[in-house]
């Protein structure tokens, strides 16, 4: 059930960012929650694989090139989608890492964490 709860929660997040950024487009609720499944399959598989890999950048960066990290993982789930998931360039993407994790901590700590706790 809480995964099911956060695939939902990533896929209004990643609306949430279409709906500010112009080079940042998804085509639907649908589709948002089609990449939010393949965002967390990616972030399963490549992203420990890129954590290990990068490990000594992350720790001189003090863990700043993480969000490089989910920049990435966005890139990657946005040629997995094709066209109906676009990023345009990887500075976006690297700003849509930012604003996901903010708002999808938001998000959680202010709705889920209180909803699922009673």
């Amino acid at each position: 059930m809480g995964w099911l709860i956060q695939l939902i929660v990533h896929a209004v997040v990643l609306l949430i960012i279409a709906s500010f950024f112009q080079g940042f487009e998804i085509a639907g609720f649908g589709t948002a929650l089609l990449a939010s499944f393949i965002l967390s399959i990616v972030n399963l598989i490549v992203k420990p694989i890129l954590v290990v890999l990068t490990l000594p950048v992350t720790v001189i960066t003090l863990g700043l090139f993480m969000f490089v990290i989910n920049a990435v993982t966005l890139l990657l789930t946005a040629a997995i989608m094709g066209s109906s998931f676009v990023i345009d360039g990887f500075g976006l993407a690297i700003l849509a890492a930012i604003i996901f994790a903010i708002l999808s901590a938001l998000i959680h700590s202010f709705i889920v964490d209180p909803i699922t706790k009673r």
